[in-house]
């Protein structure tokens, strides 16, 4: 069979990875993929396809899988979830794995995903969302005369920029003035949820999940995951699409997995019936665990970056198998096995990231050890050779029988790949 993957980032580099191996898969296709992708076997890059947003790109995207005769199509970002890619595709009678539009809002829309949250009982933290920016500055200043600190998210889809955590009115004020009056969010930040701060430990569970109207549902939960957000060492800096990742998630408890299942996992499958939407994709739950008690941070309508990279190399099973059973209902009874051991996956990026950096550096590279994986994000392949053309350039992944194995095999990587200005967080996968 041939595959279709959409997008172009590390995550997509890894399902190319993960998928080619299948001995069912004949070519897998990313578009519009990036020069990593274009290395591995069976893979291929549709570069000039990169527009999946518009209908226009949809169309394209349409016409293509119909010519190819595409089996499957996977959605790997966000942003052509939330403009409905699944639908068209469904409508044309091609297979294709996502949730719907609608579905998708639990991602695209923090707003909608709070207040579906407090329908169901999913537990999370208190929030109350605003989009008149006076209402939301008068609830930040009484909130700061209480308690602090205070989490300002945008409504909308923001590349991983639109989480502010802060411990004062005048930077809170600062914020909602830059999302809802000057906009630098575009429409993403006129709407604003203003949350309470938890503290504790993040983990991030990926899943296969399975729920349409008229068919039982299932879920397939994924070895959980951490990511390292902060640019820097220490968790300090700005937030950034992603520093890192290991798996298992180090301290994840089978009481806090327990917990996660009844006071998270049961209520949205709940809800996402009760509503009547259409889920058949891949779902992430942003948790904060404190004391094994789990409280949603946030839904992700896909598959995580970079977590993918830390949980995909330990997946024991043809990965197309489950992507089918999503598809048709047969998810319940598919289970999925994993290797023994850790994977840890420190990200390299161009200096400056997350704010501007330089594009076009040459990037110098050995092929990894067997225990190890180079998971490309921002690299453009030219006739002579792989180029910087992102923020984030790579993921190191490496796999081991414990994490300080894959930790020491991860870090090893960096020695065998190089660009000017290469910059990466040491801390990747410590306590």
């Amino acid at each position: 069979m041939k595959i279709l993957i959409i997008g172009s980032g590390g995550r997509e580099h890894a399902l190319a990875w993960k998928i080619a191996q299948s001995p069912k898969v004949q070519k897998v296709y990313a578009a519009p993929g990036n020069g990593g992708i274009a290395l591995e076997p069976k893979c291929h890059i549709l570069p000039d396809w990169a527009d999946a947003v518009s209908q226009k790109g949809q169309d394209r995207l349409i016409a293509f899988a119909r010519s190819e005769k595409i089996a499957l199509t996977i959605v790997g970002p966000e942003a052509p979830l939330a403009a409905g890619i699944v639908d068209r595709f469904r409508a044309d009678g091609l297979a294709i794995l996502g949730p719907t539009q609608g579905a998708a809002r639990l991602e695209s829309s923090k707003q909608f995903a709070k207040s579906f949250m407090q329908t169901y009982g999913v537990r999370s933290a208190e929030s109350r969302s605003f989009s008149d920016y006076p209402s939301a500055c008068r609830y930040a200043e009484e909130y700061f005369r209480l308690k602090s600190p205070l989490v300002v998210k945008a409504d909308g889809l923001a590349g991983g920029k639109g989480v502010v955590l802060h411990r004062n009115f005048p930077e809170t004020e600062k914020t909602l003035r830059a999302f809802m009056q000057a906009g630098i969010l575009g429409e993403s930040g006129k709407t604003v949820v203003l949350e309470d701060f938890l503290p504790g430990s993040e983990v991030s569970i990926l899943a296969g999940l399975s729920v349409s109207p008229g068919k039982p549902s299932s879920i397939a939960l994924f070895v959980p995951a951490r990511d390292y957000k902060r640019r820097f060492d220490g968790g300090l800096g700005p937030n950034t699409g992603g520093m890192g990742a290991v798996a298992p998630a180090p301290g994840f408890s089978a009481s806090a997995q327990a917990d996660f299942v009844q006071a998270i996992l049961q209520p949205t499958l709940k809800g996402l019936e009760q509503e009547g939407l259409d889920y058949r994709g891949f779902i992430f739950f942003g948790l904060m665990i404190q004391e094994d008690r789990c409280y949603l941070l946030e839904y992700n309508a896909r598959l995580g970056d970079p977590e993918t990279q830390g949980v995909l190399p330990l997946a024991d099973f043809d990965f197309i198998d489950v992507c089918t059973r999503i598809l048709d209902g047969g998810l319940g009874d598919f289970r999925l096995s994993w290797k023994s051991g850790a994977v840890c996956a420190p990200v390299a990026v161009a200096s400056g990231y997350p704010g501007e950096y330089r594009v076009g550096d040459r990037i110098a590279f050995k092929a990894g050890a067997e225990n190890r994986h180079i998971f490309f994000a921002g690299a453009e392949r030219t006739s002579d050779g792989l180029y910087t053309s992102g923020g984030r350039v790579f993921s190191a992944a490496a796999w081991g029988p414990d994490l300080g194995t894959a930790r020491e095999w991860a870090y090893r990587t960096f020695e065998s790949v190089h660009f000017p200005g290469m910059e990466y967080r040491k801390d990747i996968g410590l306590p």
